[in-house]
């Protein structure tokens, strides 16, 4: 008989192109942006990191090789310093902030003499006129649709301004937001800005990039979006995605102990983005990030002392199906403790981007075009049946650590340690998340219902 060899090269071409797509499959994972996993040249914290339009990331941060603030830029193969060399500020700047107009121009604000604010402009940075000569710490910055620097900073507890013809101008009334800790800035295509800080609670404020002085600043959904932790390293953040949807994600001061938590601003109320609560452990060091089309990552540490993976950093991303949040790219993208965490989304070149302190300042990336591996194993888990009357199965391809339900507040109903079979017949019919944690600290989320 007459073999079909095209038939059979055909199939062989068909198995290596499987072969070659499955090992770029198992391959894709987080990766350094530049030669080396080192970005800063010294120690470093306060990490601020923008992408602009054309896919040019720009990287801030406190230096302490020459105890200045220093930004640096990276156009695709190597990070140098933005103005040529390192430390652009006169003194110290731990607090600062970073922001990339649609004309390729780079502002950037330190603490210092008040708020000191510094321009790039293809060359050479230039020193604007200082935001306010008042004592400024905690502060944020970001550019308007028309271009248009604005600034929010404590000074007279919490202020908004503009650089407008060479002036500052104060938007919206002063001390509208009871101060600035962890202060966070957004502004739509819609020019509606959006400021975030924590005072007794996560705060976030409306206006207009118009607004005068006179036009009072209103809080977005009329309280608080919810309690949260404070202190220095227990921050918030705040994200808006390609339709103006806000996000804000913060660490809880719930029962179940200083967790990530993500609401998101509907129109008339904030509702719960995926679980409550949703992170193994207590964390710091939290920022987040959201694409265009509306997929929110998240990134923070793990506070455990008593833990080998003490403050490692884990990047989280929402499964729009299930609504429910699992570690992305790994359980932990660091390999010793991370601090000053920051996100970006690279929208040209489809990555996400981290930059975080190990000692020195890191940036790394990752693909969004597919899922990594350790993402397609956690399709492999499952828990059933669902729904469920009572009893709960789970299985996975790695042996299981443990098995936590929280109901969607994210209070835990029960909790069982080396278990494939869990009962919750005693919960009240509704919506459960069944969060399992394999032996190799894997992290899986299912959204479960009871009848």
């Amino acid at each position: 008989m007459k073999k079909n060899y095209s038939f059979t090269f055909k199939r062989t071409l068909l198995l290596f192109g499987l072969a070659v797509n499955f090992l770029s499959l198992k391959g894709q994972q987080w990766e350094n942006v530049g030669s080396s996993a080192n970005v800063s040249a010294g120690g470093s914290s306060y990490n601020n990191l923008t992408v602009d339009a054309t896919g040019k990331y720009y990287l801030s941060y406190y230096d302490t090789s020459v105890s200045k603030g220093s930004v640096q830029k990276f156009e695709g193969n190597s990070w140098s310093y933005l103005g040529g060399t390192a430390g652009i500020t006169t003194g110290i700047a731990l607090y600062n902030s970073l922001s990339v107009d649609g004309l390729g121009n780079v502002f950037y604000t330190n603490q210092g003499t008040g708020l000191e604010v510094r321009k790039f402009s293809g060359t050479s940075w230039s020193a604007l006129t200082s935001a306010t000569s008042n004592t400024v710490n905690f502060h944020a910055s970001a550019v308007s649709p028309a271009n248009v620097l604005f600034t929010y900073s404590s000074d007279g507890s919490g202020t908004v301004r503009r650089f407008a013809n060479n002036v500052w101008e104060q938007v919206g009334n002063a001390g509208f937001s009871s101060g600035a800790a962890f202060a966070e800035m957004v502004i739509g295509t819609n020019n509606k800005i959006y400021t975030c800080n924590v005072s007794s609670g996560v705060r976030v404020y409306e206006n207009t990039t118009s607004a005068t002085s006179t036009d009072n600043w209103t809080m977005v959904g009329g309280a608080i979006v919810d309690a949260s932790s404070s202190g220095e390293q227990y921050t918030s953040d705040i994200a808006i995605d390609g339709n103006n949807n806000v996000y804000v994600a913060y660490i809880s001061n719930s029962t179940s102990g200083r967790k990530i938590n993500v609401k998101k601003w509907n129109g008339t109320s904030w509702s719960q983005v995926g679980n409550a609560n949703f992170s193994a452990k207590a964390v710091q060091h939290l920022a987040i990030a959201v694409t265009s089309g509306g997929t929110p990552f998240v990134v923070a540490s793990q506070w455990d002392s008593s833990d080998g993976n003490h403050l490692k950093n884990t990047v989280y991303k929402l499964d729009s199906v299930t609504d429910t949040w699992s570690s992305f790219g790994g359980s932990f993208v660091s390999d010793d403790q991370a601090t000053y965490n920051d996100l970006a989304i690279d929208a040209l070149n489809n990555y996400l981007v981290l930059a975080y302190s190990q000692g020195t300042t890191k940036v790394k990336r990752i693909s969004l075009s597919n899922l990594s591996v350790n993402d397609a194993k956690k399709e492999v888990s499952t828990v059933y049946p669902n729904p469920t009357t009572g009893i709960i199965y789970v299985k996975g391809e790695d042996k299981i650590k443990s098995v936590q339900v929280s109901d969607v507040a994210g209070r835990t109903v029960t909790s069982q340690n080396d278990a494939e079979k869990i009962d919750i017949s005693n919960a009240t019919a509704g919506v459960y998340f069944v969060t399992i944690k394999t032996q190799t600290d894997k992290i899986i989320t299912k959204k479960i219902i009871k009848k």
